[in-house]
């Protein structure tokens, strides 16, 4: 699998490159690899890929607790990376030294970076009065995964995914026709009775 970051193109390169100009699905899957297996199936079937868009919709964030906020938690936190800031500065402040190099100018870099991390971590910890006391990781996952070609290349990536597995393709389908009479029901409105 190769991946490349829209980083460094301009907004409407990106923006050019993560769209299509009229898209049509070609279903909508339950995981990720799920709609991957699909897309590299089209492209084993010398599909045009190029015009393939996976999009992950319903989106939802996960937040897994991994442990308790203390005191204790808090300055050593801050110990440690006030120390390390310390051993930086105190390295580049040594290297251009002119009288030569000192451990000593160095150790106290390191013992004031890490004094200074130990307050600086325990005044923001006191400023949010308690509110956040636990430790934490969160992720941004979708919940479907809906796979996304151009309108002229719809046709042939559905025979394709009914050559892959029949009857996934019958019922995606018909899922597809149910939602486009429910589209057209919900649009008409009620039916005048004069």
């Amino acid at each position: 699998m190769s991946t490349q970051p829209t980083r460094g193109l301009g907004p409407a390169a990106a923006q050019k490159l993560m769209s299509l100009d009229y898209p049509m699905s070609l279903g909508v899957h339950d995981t990720y690899a799920s709609a991957q297996k699909v897309v590299d199936y089209l492209s084993d079937h010398e599909f045009p890929v190029e015009n393939v868009l996976i999009v992950g919709t319903d989106l939802k964030q996960l937040e897994r607790v991994t442990g308790r906020l203390t005191r204790g938690r808090i300055l050593l936190g801050g110990v440690l990376s006030g120390a390390w800031l310390g051993l930086l500065i105190g390295m580049i402040f040594a290297l251009f030294d002119t009288s030569g190099f000192a451990w000593t100018s160095v150790l106290m870099t390191v013992v004031f970076g890490a004094v200074f991390g130990a307050i600086w971590a325990f005044v923001g910890y006191s400023l949010t009065g308690g509110q956040r006391d636990f430790t934490s990781v969160t992720q941004v996952v979708a919940t479907k995964y809906e796979v996304l070609t151009e309108h002229k290349h719809a046709a042939r990536g559905r025979e394709l995914i009914a050559q892959m597995d029949p009857m996934a393709a019958a019922q995606a389908e018909a899922q597809r026709l149910q939602d486009a009479a429910r589209r057209a029901t919900t649009t008409e409105g009620p039916a005048s009775t004069n």
